[in-house]
């Protein structure tokens, strides 16, 4: 099967050559998506939902430095959120891009605030997959006991069951077909015939000797939250979340009423975004940010 993108790539003004896909679309005037991963993932993750949105969208999916295809730093104390927001944005420029639709899993949610905080006016909808303004300690402990390992497996059978066994909780209807799946979107055979996560292991170093900017959330992140009050705005969590509470949830949406709120059944951190109840809401946000482009 023909890939349905485009490769590209664009330079961080500390000049690291960064990956991103191009699915086309969108050619009435709707603005674009920007798919944003989460803090060890990359752009496959996304591929379900391009390929579902596309042609009628135009869908970007960056990977930010130190994942997939894009540079790793020489420094990993660039590994934070604001840089990889910066990066964001020189990619915005070069294609031109001054209004767009932002998707965000996790720390590609925290992203999606903080380009909301610059200039609220450029997204023309959002959505927060499973990520707030505060982040449960559960949850970041939960990453911190696995993320940066550097572990690697002779076969996609043991990665799959090594997934399963770490992520379990999150999603515990998976099958073993599933399980390989996720493998394959967050790992890769290497050279030497060995299967390994696809990121610089150096992403655990920032995020254990940093946690409060290696992918928790920096400081004043509800005001950022807040920038997002006129726009658009879905919340996606799983019913399972360890890292978006119930109560968070419920301060997200006395700031922001207009906000609407998507569970996902039997799903922890974080929903891939193609469980129907994800799939209805997308589509019902997309629909009103069209609605708007159109009036």
């Amino acid at each position: 099967m023909d890939q349905r993108f485009t490769d590209g790539f664009w330079r961080s003004s500390d000049g690291l050559k960064l990956y991103y896909r191009d699915y086309p679309g969108g050619e009435d005037g709707r603005p674009p998506i920007i798919c944003m991963h989460g803090l060890t993932r990359n752009s496959r993750d996304f591929a379900d939902l391009a390929e579902r949105l596309s042609p009628e969208w135009r869908v970007i999916v960056p990977e930010m430095r130190g994942r997939g295809q894009s540079d790793y730093a020489e420094d990993a104390a660039t590994y934070t959120p604001l840089n990889y927001v910066e990066d964001v944005e020189a990619l915005l420029a070069e294609l031109g891009i001054d209004r767009f639709v932002a998707i965000g899993t996790s720390l590609g949610g925290l992203m999606t605030m903080l380009l909301a905080s610059r200039a609220p006016d450029r997204l023309a909808g959002a959505v927060l997959n499973d990520v707030g303004p505060e982040i449960d300690e559960a949850g970041l402990e939960k990453i911190r006991s696995y993320v940066g390992q550097g572990r690697s497996f002779p076969t996609w059978m043991h990665a799959a069951r090594a997934l399963q066994e770490t992520h379990e909780d999150a999603h515990p209807t998976y099958q073993l077909d599933d399980w390989l799946l996720a493998a394959k979107r967050v790992m890769v055979l290497g050279q030497n015939g060995r299967i390994s996560f696809d990121y610089d292991m150096a992403l655990g170093d920032a995020f254990r000797e940093t946690p409060d900017s290696g992918g928790a959330p920096p400081a004043n992140l509800w005001l950022a939250f807040e920038s997002l009050g006129n726009t658009p705005l879905l919340l996606v969590r799983g019913a399972l979340s360890n890292l978006l509470s119930e109560e968070t949830v419920r301060q997200m949406k006395v700031r922001n009423p207009g906000m609407e709120v998507v569970l996902v059944p039997d799903t922890g951190h974080a929903p891939m975004l193609d469980e129907p109840e994800a799939v209805a809401a997308i589509d019902a946000l997309l629909a009103k940010v069209r609605t708007r482009v159109t009036v």
